[in-house]
């Protein structure tokens, strides 16, 4: 084979081997839900104080998955947050929080700052996560 039958062959190799990664990126991506997602801590609570919270991925869409999926990776499953944090503070990883202080800490903390900041952004309240229980 010549010299320029090799380079043929290389190339078309390079891209189908690009191609095939391409692809398998492509199709390992997560895609955020577009309809408002209920967290439910039943998996971590037997008992809870607060109703649960409705969040709306597509109102957080200018932040990076990882800002809250702290531990995520592209192409892996997104874990619940209650399977690493638990309903206290881990005794064995101190620097671990327990689940109310994470989600508080994620999202009453970035609310807070941005609300200083003067920009637009969500509840820094219990009741307009947490709204009240409705009787039946």
């Amino acid at each position: 084979m010549n010299k320029k039958g090799r380079v043929v062959i290389t190339l078309v190799l390079g891209v189908a081997v690009l191609a095939a990664f391409t692809l398998a990126y492509a199709k390992a991506k997560v895609k955020a839900p577009d309809k408002p997602l209920t967290i439910d801590t039943k998996d971590v609570y037997a008992k809870k104080k607060k109703t649960p919270v409705v969040f709306a991925h597509t109102k957080h869409k200018a932040q990076k998955c990882q800002k809250c999926h702290h531990t995520w990776k592209e192409g892996e499953k997104v874990k619940n947050c209650g399977e690493c944090h638990k309903d206290k503070k881990d005794k064995k990883d101190k620097k671990k929080l327990g689940l109310k202080k994470a989600f508080h800490d994620q999202c009453i903390k970035c609310h807070k700052a941005l609300k200083k900041e003067k920009k637009k952004t969500g509840p820094t309240g219990c009741v307009k996560c947490h709204p009240k229980k409705k009787k039946k």
